[in-house]
């Protein structure tokens, strides 16, 4: 089964996977040291966040390295752009009304 990125992010787990590798890449082991849980449950996360392409691998010698694929969470922050505007719409209306209301009290 295919999974898209909002199924991928859903999980509290990958969305704390996918913060962690922001910055640095990391091996499974790194990533599973901060997680109480086993390796081979991170390397599901792993996995599924790879087939999303919401990371990629990288083969460092003997070692795999997992980093954030920006590409992907441009498309997250494109589908979040839309709400985004609305809800500023939706706040200068009120920054607006309430302006009128301090002016009449005036």
């Amino acid at each position: 089964m295919r999974r898209d990125i909002f199924q991928a992010i859903a999980d509290p787990t990958r969305r704390a996977i996918i913060t962690l590798i922001a910055l640095q890449a990391m091996t499974p082991n790194a990533i599973a040291d901060n997680f109480h849980t086993t390796r081979q449950s991170v390397s599901k996360h792993l996995r599924i966040l790879t087939e999303c392409e919401l990371v990629k691998q990288e083969q460092q010698g003997r070692e795999i390295y997992y980093s954030l694929e920006i590409k992907k969470m441009k498309e997250i922050d494109n589908w979040l752009e839309q709400f985004r505007n609305i809800w500023e719409n939706k706040f200068n209306q009120l920054d607006k009304v309430l302006a009128t209301i301090k002016k009449q009290k005036k």
